[in-house]
């Protein structure tokens, strides 16, 4: 009887070694030319391997391309140091989350009751948004009452404001009732604010009154845009030497700035600031265009009828260790050192020191301008 047929099954295969042994001449790929060991120089024979040779091109090629990488991130002078530390500075609080901007602030707490706070201001952060501006003090603020006073935390409102280059301390209000109190202690000039400012310059006299009043100006040619300017109410007739009175512009208004000089050395000084009044830009005004004195890093009262970078001396180049084409990193030295409110229905005067950021410290400490014995600190 034949044996059963199974239609499904599978044929039997000659098994892979005697495959392998019947078609061992034959192969679908083409032959591999055999690795020869390349020569060495002196002819002996005791080189590398083809393939060897290979691998460590390719490794050296890996190698130059991590150096090259690490030559562009890590600066190779004390020069390429200063100006990465300063682009850093300019956008660095920019980029970030607003959640991030409100706890440095949080972090910059200088003092707290029930009525205000008092914060640090970084340098770069806008107090109000506008076209461009990613991070402001304004935005950030219900985010900030709340990491300060819980969830249910009274929004906190904006007391007087620093411009965008300016650091230093400023006060933010618990409520609309307090905010208003401040504002008017501000308007009466109460409310003492004390600036410190490094200079190009060494003002002359040492310490004096700045009384002209500021108005605000187009300025034409290849390169439009407003300032603010000086509208002086006097000026020198020619024929009696004798000051004359003249009509005030249309717009401008009043401003009064103390200065004093607290340190200088060579061409550079370091002052106290105290505006009276407050105009826009009125301290950067003043010392630029007042007392020929501007302030370091301030560009945009570094020329009268253009926007470039400002032009410091070479020796002082030399000491913060930057090139003159670098000069447009360097960042405003304008810092809100010190606030005093005074005391309100029986409660004792408030004093706020604001510690100076690192970037004015160390300009400070490059230009060999000494701190006032008591604020060594």
């Amino acid at each position: 009887m034949a044996a059963p047929v199974c239609r499904n099954a599978r044929p039997v295969l000659p098994r892979w070694s005697a495959l392998s042994t019947r078609f061992r001449g034959f192969s679908s790929r083409p032959a591999r030319t055999p690795v020869r060991p390349v020569e060495s120089a002196d002819g002996t024979g005791g080189g590398l391997k083809a393939e060897d040779l290979a691998e460590k091109i390719r490794r050296e090629k890996r190698d130059a391309a991590v150096e090259k990488k690490q030559q562009q991130q890590v600066p190779t002078s004390p020069l390429q140091e200063r100006v990465r530390e300063l682009k850093k500075l300019s956008g660095q609080l920019q980029q970030v989350h607003p959640n991030v901007l409100a706890k440095v602030l949080k972090q910059g707490l200088l003092f707290e009751n029930e009525n205000l706070i008092v914060v640090n201001k970084p340098y770069g952060v806008p107090m109000d948004g506008g076209p461009n501006v990613k991070n402001n003090i304004a935005d950030i603020l219900p985010t900030l009452a709340k990491m300060l006073g819980g969830m249910r935390a009274e929004p906190l409102h904006i007391c007087h404001r620093l411009d965008k280059e300016t650091t230093g301390a400023f006060v933010l209000a618990k409520s609309q009732g307090a905010a208003e109190c401040i504002r008017k202690l501000l308007k009466t000039h109460q409310l003492e604010r004390k600036y410190w400012a490094v200079t190009v310059g060494v003002p002359v006299p040492s310490e004096g009154v700045i009384d002209i009043p500021i108005v605000e100006k187009e300025i034409a040619g290849p390169q439009p845009h407003f300032k603010m300017a000086l509208s002086p109410l006097y000026r020198l007739n020619e024929e009696s030497d004798k000051m004359t009175r003249i009509r005030p512009a249309q717009g401008a208004q009043s401003a009064v700035t103390r200065y004093g000089v607290l340190s200088s050395t060579g061409n550079s000084a370091l002052l106290e600031v105290q505006p009276v009044t407050g105009v826009k830009h009125q301290i950067r005004v003043h010392m630029a265009y007042g007392l020929g004195c501007q302030i370091l890093g301030d560009h945009k009262y570094a020329h009268w009828n253009k926007l470039a970078p400002q032009k410091l001396p070479e020796r002082m180049l030399q000491k913060l260790g930057l090139e003159q084409a670098k000069v447009r990193h360097l960042p405003l030295h304008l810092h809100l050192r010190q606030l005093i409110l005074p005391g309100v229905e029986g409660q004792e005067e408030i004093r706020v020191i604001c510690p100076l950021p690192k970037f004015f410290f160390g300009s400070l400490k490059k230009l060999k301008i000494k701190l006032p014995d008591k604020d060594k600190k």
